[in-house]
């Protein structure tokens, strides 16, 4: 038998390695999506949890979840630390096993199963506290937009990069109370703002997307949320930069005990999402980027993204899933 050929330095051990992160996302979406529009936000990301678990049993990795549910304490599954893998190279693992559950539960748009891949030490490790956001997609000049520029400047360095007005441009934020100021800005400078309820790693990823009307996300959400978005925006040319938010001074004692000398540095795309990465997500309800799944008696489809820096490939995946021996009553 021929010995394994050893990777090259900064590339995934396998490129099948890709699809087997789709079945587990895929898995974590199924069993989701059996709670759409029951109004049961916790028992949906259970659900997703605890398949996605059990999905990486079957992937050839020795990994660490580095960006997850929490911590030990706080989350029984997928939990920061927690080793994941049926054994094989050593990998960082980043998951969301549904990113939008209150949308799971009011059956609203853009609800997936996501989660990153890369080798170990290439993820930011960062804690479950709010991070300041800004992403657009690819093709732009660098440092077209920074977070320590003024709302206006940055639509207007992308309006001049994209070579059209201001008026033209999309921007997409959460719509939350502590963004009014941002969506005021936004709005003054004359750009149109698409408001979203849940859902920001869509919403950044949106901004690479060919066929999506956002040019740039702004705003505070989930950090873990924005190492996701970060890792797919580094597999399509994407930029985005992130700067931790702090509610309390433990909370910057505790950024600092993970390696972070300075807590208000704002961090590049490349430095939350480093090397050659790989990011999966499938659908579980219908929205820009990804069709939800669709139920049957006697099975489902999927529709899912999978991405590799790599190689800057985007492959979408529509999988047919019979189960018609298995049976499911909501408790």
């Amino acid at each position: 038998m021929a010995a394994h050929k050893k990777p090259e330095p900064g590339t995934m051990t396998d490129r099948n390695l890709a699809l087997e992160l789709v079945r587990v996302t895929e898995a974590a979406a199924l069993a989701a999506s059996r709670w759409i529009g029951l109004g049961k936000k916790n028992e949906a990301d259970g659900a997703a949890v605890e398949a996605m678990r059990k999905a990486f049993d079957a992937v050839g990795i020795d990994g660490t979840v580095v960006i997850g549910e929490g911590e030990m304490d706080e989350a029984p599954m997928l939990f920061i630390g927690e080793k994941v893998g049926a054994g094989g190279p050593r990998m960082d693992i980043a998951v969301d096993p549904l990113e939008g559950t209150t949308l799971t539960a009011k059956a609203g748009p853009n609800a997936m199963a996501t989660l990153a891949l890369a080798e170990n030490g290439n993820f930011l490790h960062a804690p479950d506290i709010y991070m300041d956001k800004i992403a657009v997609g690819g093709g732009l000049p660098a440092g077209v937009v920074t977070l320590d520029d003024a709302v206006a400047v940055n639509l207007r360095n992308l309006a001049r990069a994209k070579k059209c007005e201001i008026s033209d441009l999309v921007a997409c934020i959460l719509d939350r109370d502590r963004h009014k100021d941002l969506i005021a800005h936004c709005r003054e400078a004359g750009a149109r703002v698409m408001l979203i309820t849940d859902g920001d790693v869509a919403g950044a990823i949106a901004t690479a997307l060919p066929d999506s009307e956002i040019d740039i996300y702004l705003g505070s959400g989930g950090a873990p949320e924005g190492v996701l978005s970060a890792a797919a925006l580094r597999c399509v040319g994407g930029q985005m930069q992130g700067r931790l938010l702090y509610e309390s001074d433990d909370q910057i004692e505790r950024v600092r005990a993970m390696g972070h000398a300075d807590p208000r540095r704002c961090f590049s795309v490349e430095e939350m999402a480093r090397g050659d990465v790989m990011f999966a997500a499938t659908g579980v309800t219908s929205g820009a980027m990804l069709r939800g799944v669709k139920r049957s008696p006697h099975g489902a489809t999927t529709h899912s993204i999978v991405m590799r820096s790599h190689s800057g490939t985007v492959r979408y995946i529509e999988a047919h899933h019979n189960f018609a021996q298995k049976t499911w009553t909501p408790t």
